[in-house]
């Protein structure tokens, strides 16, 4: 099944974001034509609960040593619960390790720098380890989020979207994906920019594309390059 969104270009405010070598240009597509591909989408369904599921079990020691850890560190509640927006529009529940101070836990930007006021001394490391992500596991196995898709955004950020930046939510959100492993940290989640990136993932979707995100994830992890 095939779909055709025809979009005039407009105009968007950017915020200022840090330097970054051939930044593509927040040109809004005029068309898009989007394809789902019914056999990659299940199969990637059954990878995905399988993933899940295998690194739920090696991960639990993990989540209960740093849930501990929290708890010391600034108390209740050890999970942080948020508002996003899935596939075509769908709001779902989020769930990651909580990493910022109880009074700061609401609505609002990711920090960008390992400085942040916000983020608690357990948090930082947390974050820098990408661990506070792994409860997103459950996303997973709810058929919520994949493993690789565009990052959900909360809902007041999707509100002040441009009408083509809704085409980010024709698949499934993912716990990385383009945008993570290109520009986290540089281009903010909510321009234009990074919108562009996700489109890139929505058109080349694939198990090669996913396999490639997943690699570039990992070595990522392993150099914490753009973890706040």
């Amino acid at each position: 099944m095939s779909s055709i969104v025809a979009f005039s270009p407009e105009t968007s405010d950017a915020a200022e974001v840090a330097p970054i070598q051939n930044p593509p240009r927040p040109v809004p597509p005029t068309a898009f034509i989007f394809r789902e591909k019914i056999a990659y989408s299940r199969a990637r369904r059954v990878i995905d609960i399988l993933g899940a599921l295998t690194l739920l079990f090696f991960a639990a020691p993990i989540l209960i040593i740093s849930g501990i850890i929290i708890l010391l560190e600034d108390g209740w509640p050890i999970v942080f619960l948020q508002r996003r927006v899935g596939r075509f529009g769908k709001l779902f529940t989020i769930y990651k390790l909580r990493t910022m101070r109880k009074e700061k836990c609401v609505d609002g930007f990711s920090p960008t720098c390992g400085t942040d006021e916000r983020i608690t001394r357990a948090g930082y490391w947390l974050r820098k380890s990408s661990i506070d992500e792994l409860p997103q596991l459950i996303n997973i196995l709810r058929g919520e989020m994949a493993f690789v898709g565009p990052r959900p955004e909360m809902p007041f950020v999707v509100a002040e979207y441009a009408a083509w930046q809704h085409l980010r939510h024709l698949v499934t959100p993912g716990i990385t994906g383009f945008w993570q492993t290109t520009y986290r940290s540089t281009i903010p989640l909510h321009l234009p920019e990074a919108t562009l990136c996700d489109l890139e993932y929505v058109r080349a979707a694939s198990h090669f594309t996913d396999a490639k995100v997943v690699v570039k994830t990992i070595r990522r992890l392993i150099s914490t390059e753009g973890a706040y």
